[in-house]
């Protein structure tokens, strides 16, 4: 399992120590690296991630206020110089709170929490089945049954094959969390069913007949999530 993350910081220098252990952990992948949150923001609205490596006290906006400003935020460990600001962090669900200069042993302490608890989220989603409340009635969704699912603010509609469509109250991270690997966001709106895919055309899925969009971003681990190797070409 990889957990792709980020580094939030203002310092250079402490966005290359960071940077320097992500290297050393098998199990992480760095997929952007950011000054302010302000940058960090425009790169989370189309490209989710598992773990932000969060600086607090930087310019215009700082992390604590930053996290608060996510409606789906992924797991947090700050890295800091200040001490005085971990209370604050944990009332956020931050996993961990690392202060500046942070030892590797302590890091690496840091991001095994951080894989155990996707690990569980995983191992949870391994049933046949869940449950969603739909206008005050509970219905089971079979997993196998499942198409897509598309985003709408708090709540998300659920297409499953051959029913009709559910809408219930419930975020798509949550969603994203408890699903399968087969299951894949392809989209900041949409999860798609990888093993439903009937066509891609440029950057957008096809599924019973149903167009879905793709992040261009995002199009290679789709392809190759989707495809597995099986492409055959001439």
């Amino acid at each position: 399992m990889k957990i792709n993350c980020i580094i939030i910081d203002d310092e250079p220098l402490a966005r290359e120590g960071v940077r320097d252990y992500i290297e050393k952990i098998s199990f992480l992948n760095l997929v952007g690296e950011f000054k302010n949150a302000i940058e960090a923001r425009t790169f989370l609205n189309d490209h989710p991630v598992d773990l932000m490596f969060l600086d607090i006290n930087m310019p215009k906006v700082n992390g604590l206020e930053f996290l608060k400003s996510l409606a789906e935020p992924p797991k947090v460990i700050f890295t800091t110089a200040y001490r005085e600001f971990a209370l604050d962090s944990y009332d956020l669900n931050g996993v961990d709170y690392l202060v500046k200069p942070i030892a590797f042993e302590r890091f690496f302490k840091a991001t095994n929490k951080v894989y155990e608890i996707i690990d569980r989220s995983e191992e949870q989603a391994t049933e046949d089945h869940f449950f969603v409340k739909v206008d005050g009635v509970i219905k089971k969704v079979l997993i196998d049954e499942l198409l897509y699912i598309e985003s709408m603010k708090d709540y998300v509609k659920i297409f499953q094959k051959g029913k009709p469509m559910l809408i219930t109250l419930v975020s798509l991270k949550q969603m994203e969390q408890q699903l399968p690997n087969r299951f894949l966001r392809v989209h900041r709106s949409y999860i798609v069913a990888t093993d439903k895919v009937e066509e891609i055309d440029g950057n957008t899925l096809k599924i019973s007949g149903n167009e879905i969009p793709m992040a261009p971003q995002l199009r290679n681990d789709v392809l190759e999530k989707v495809m597995g190797g099986k492409f055959l070409k001439r």
